[in-house]
């Protein structure tokens, strides 16, 4: 039961930091036009 929570901690982590470069990246180039 640990090893899914540490697992879905992991993916969720993954993707929030993922979902967070893409907005950063994005938020960089549309500031530069």
């Amino acid at each position: 039961m640990l090893e899914i929570f540490f697992t879905a901690l992991l993916i969720f982590v993954a993707v929030l930091i993922g979902w967070f470069s893409v907005y950063a990246v994005y938020k960089l180039y549309s500031g530069q036009r």
